[in-house]
């Protein structure tokens, strides 16, 4: 795969701007921001997708496909660390010299004077972020974003904005969130991940601290999880906010009720303000009130604040209903580190009734499978009534010997609770076969696991109907 050089010089002038891999969350928003800023854009994807569809709209050439011709007259290339180096486009842009740049080093060059509140986390960066674009509209300002999900009630991952402020999420898996010039830095969790690329959980904290002491204005961190704990405790001459359920967090969450779409209270200043969220999940009351550290700290009404942020309706993937039969509801969510698999199926559980929950789990890297086989067995067999485990989706990585999703399942203590079922068809139909009135089919998964979405549907129809 590719890794980002983050000590390259930056053109000023990157003229007509080529995306490999142009269809995914993060590239097509950014690719968005560049036609916005009045560049040529082009592209190519592997498959046709509704943000291929919406950037040719808009004025983007993209084939499908990868192949050395698609890059054309391209005067710079984006890509992400997903792509191989032996990528026809990659290479010819590398024989032409052109300028390669990650994807995050895309966005660093239009966040240019620009006032950055940056988002990082193990997980919850997505939501974090679509809640702080959420807030500040509401309360009237006018933010540039870019989101790694749809946010649900404005239809776009990525917008230009008329303030200064500029809202990313911010991708801690390669380093490269090292590269920005952030004013706000908002740390979700340190909760251990992307060991392939760091190698030790110590260095992994130690880009956190990194992060966060590079702010210029402002850190808000979680006062919950030991890691972000850890990583305040090594900040030096920085102003912080820490939010969460903790007793001496500065934005401290209380008075939680979960039964639906979550309500609390946060006490701020020696004051209380009250929410009810459109989404459930006690941790997005937590979510929320990181929000809420951002908007307070850059000086906003806390009061108009809050109310502004639990407009937030959601973001694609994140707990998204697709459809309903006979009683048998099927979402799909994101999450794929066993933490976001625990929050994810809890929120579930709220709004379940007295339906079961039926997982669906794509291990997502070897790397994190092997690493990890045991927390998602523990996540998946306490927060689901059954689950079925897929193959792994490699993404990045090359297959490993003995690495399958059969890890996961065999972990379950009790083994009638959970089936490897690597053919997705035969995935589909055991759900089915499964499914009572009431019950909730999560898909779960940061690959590709969305598209089994309609086979799932498809039978239970068949089953059902």
């Amino acid at each position: 795969m590719i890794k980002p050089d983050l000590n390259l010089t930056i053109p000023q002038d990157l003229g007509t701007v080529h995306f490999v891999g142009i269809g995914g969350s993060g590239m097509s928003g950014i690719a968005r921001l560049f036609i916005d800023a009045g560049h040529t854009v082009t592209g190519s994807d592997v498959r046709e997708s509704d943000n291929v569809i919406t950037l040719r709209k808009l004025g983007a050439r993209i084939a499908i496909g990868h192949a050395a011709e698609n890059v054309g007259a391209a005067d710079s290339l984006v890509v992400t660390g997903a792509l191989w180096q032996d990528n026809p486009e990659y290479v010819l842009a590398r024989e032409r010299g052109l300028p390669v740049l990650h994807r995050s080093q895309a966005l660093a060059w239009l966040i240019q004077k620009h006032r950055l509140v940056a988002v990082a986390g193990a997980h919850g960066k997505t939501t974090s972020t679509g809640m702080i674009v959420t807030g500040l509209l509401g309360i009237g300002q006018h933010p540039s974003f870019v989101n790694g999900g749809v946010i649900e009630s404005l239809g776009v991952s990525a917008a230009s904005g008329t303030d200064d402020l500029f809202v990313v999420e911010a991708d801690e898996s390669d380093g490269s969130f090292l590269l920005y010039d952030t004013a706000v830095a908002l740390v979700t969790n340190v909760d251990p991940d992307h060991l392939d690329h760091y190698g030790s959980l110590e260095a992994f904290e130690a880009a956190f601290v990194e992060f966060a002491q590079k702010s210029s204005e402002l850190v808000v961190i979680s006062s919950d999880d030991d890691g972000a704990v850890s990583v305040t405790g090594k900040l030096e001459g920085k102003p912080v906010i820490t939010f969460g359920e903790a007793a001496d967090a500065d934005v401290r969450v209380h008075s939680v009720v979960t039964d639906g779409p979550v309500r609390f209270a946060v006490a701020w200043a020696g004051q209380d303000y009250y929410a009810t969220l459109r989404i459930p999940g006690r941790h997005n009351a937590i979510n929320a009130a990181g929000a809420f550290a951002v908007l307070v700290g850059l000086g906003f009404e806390p009061a108009a604040s809050l109310a502004a942020i639990s407009d937030f309706g959601g973001t694609e993937r994140r707990f998204e209903l697709h459809g309903t039969v006979n009683g048998v509801s099927v979402y799909d969510d994101y999450a794929h580190h066993p933490t976001e698999v625990a929050a994810a199926l809890a929120a579930a559980r709220t709004v379940v009734g007295t339906g079961r929950i039926i997982a669906v789990h794509q291990p997502h890297l070897y790397s994190r499978t092997r690493l990890f086989a045991r927390e998602f067995a523990d996540a998946l067999e306490k927060f689901a009534d059954q689950t079925v485990v897929l193959g792994v989706y490699g993404a990045r990585e090359d297959p490993e010997p003995g690495v399958t999703g059969a890890l996961v399942s065999e972990k379950f203590h009790d083994p009638s609770h959970v089936a490897y079922v690597p053919d997705w068809q035969e995935a589909a139909d055991y759900v089915a076969g499964i499914a009572r009135d009431g019950d909730f089919v999560v898909t779960l998964g940061c690959g590709d696991v969305y598209r089994i979405v309609p086979q799932l549907l498809g039978s239970l129809e068949a089953a059902r109907g």
